[in-house]
């Protein structure tokens, strides 16, 4: 079976937002994910991605939890990572041209819209109901 990992990150601001992407090939939206190039570390694709998807340049606070599941013959691990903006975004960087919209979604929003990756909705509810603005 075919293998990928990647890593996504989870950043909540003080306003109890989480940053989260669209990109052009789906009509939800999700946390900046991608995977990992050779030699890299799951925490060091998740800072690139950010940076790439959003603009924004982040630090590593923890690990929160690890998805593993089978998407079409596909084995997939993704590390999900909280983490910390620091300073304000340059504007969307991606190489592959996929992210068209990077927004602040609260609470509301994020228990409305859809997701690309559903699974991930109530991971990102429980954490936006909690104090871990990042």
């Amino acid at each position: 079976m075919k293998e990928w990992y990647g890593s996504a990150a989870i950043c909540i601001n003080d306003q109890h937002e989480v940053l989260m992407v669209k990109a052009n090939d789906t009509e939800g939206w999700a946390v900046p994910s991608g995977g990992m190039e050779n030699g890299e570390t799951p925490e060091e694709c998740c800072i690139r991605e950010v940076k790439e998807e959003t603009g924004y340049s982040v630090e590593i606070i923890n690990e929160r939890f690890v998805k593993e599941t089978e998407i079409e013959g596909i084995f997939v691990r993704t590390s999900y990572f909280l983490v910390r903006k620091i300073g304000e975004s340059l504007g969307i960087q991606d190489p592959d041209n996929t992210i068209i919209e990077v927004g602040w979604k609260s609470f509301d929003d994020v228990a409305s819209m859809i997701h690309a990756y559903p699974e991930d909705q109530d991971v990102l509810l429980e954490l936006l109901k909690t104090d871990a603005s990042c």
